[in-house]
This record gives C-alpha cells, structure tokens and sequence, in this order.
C-alpha cells in the first residue's frame, strides 16, 4: 500500500455505527457509506458502539422479520482493505457479548481510543 503522504488528497475518515441492525436503515447506510470510502482509496476507520455492536453479533436470523442478514456483508470489508474495525469494550460488556461471538475480527478498544480516532480524524460520520 501507498504511504498516506504519497496520496495528498488521502483523509481519515471515521464511521461510528450506533444503531441496530434491523428496524431501520442506519446500519446498512454505514455499511455503504464505509466501503463507498475504502473503494475511493481513503483510511477508514470503522466504529460499533452502543447497540451497533449488534450488527456483528453471530447466529442472526433477521428472515422471520422479513430482512436481510447484514452480518453476511461484513465478510467484504477485507476486500476493500477496511482493517480498522473497532468496537467500544463497555458496549459489548453491557451487551452481555465479547469478541468470539462477532462475525468478523475486530479491535476491541476504549472509550478514550475511540475520542482519539475521533480527534484525528478529518471527517466523522455517525448513524
């Protein structure tokens, strides 16, 4: 890959999941939103706090509610070179999960990795 410095117009761009998978489309539009970023060459972090972290749980079954299963789209993410995957630890503790039972490998990290993510951003996106 490309140092960041040889690519002038290359931004840190991070997106905070926050919502569940199902029920409305905020999760899927983050989904988009990520790999439409990776595909134009930009570092992409890609953040699941709060109940976002849903999104990656293992074993959903979103059929009986007549929805797709989001969690399949994920397994793309190493196609497009996203790699900064991190979830919020408080999140998933009060979610009763922990790593093992997400669908894809992820960072578990802070609340204060994840404000210093945010801080060295140039642009932040949240759903």
């Amino acid at each position: 890959m490309i140092a960041n410095s040889a690519l002038p117009n290359r931004k840190m761009l991070t997106f905070i999941s926050r919502r569940a998978p199902y029920g409305n489309g905020a999760a899927k539009a983050m989904l988009d939103m990520v790999l439409s970023a990776a595909v134009f060459d930009q570092q992409v972090n890609y953040v699941f706090m709060d109940d976002g972290v849903q999104q990656l749980r293992r074993g959903q079954e979103p059929a009986a509610i007549d929805a797709k299963n989001l969690s399949a789209a994920f397994s793309a993410l190493p196609l497009y070179e996203v790699s900064n995957i991190f979830v919020d630890s408080e999140s998933l503790q009060r979610r009763g999960l922990s790593p093992e039972q997400l669908v894809i490998d992820i960072i578990v990290c802070d609340s204060d990795k994840i404000a210093e993510l945010i801080r060295q951003s140039d642009a932040v996106f949240t759903l």
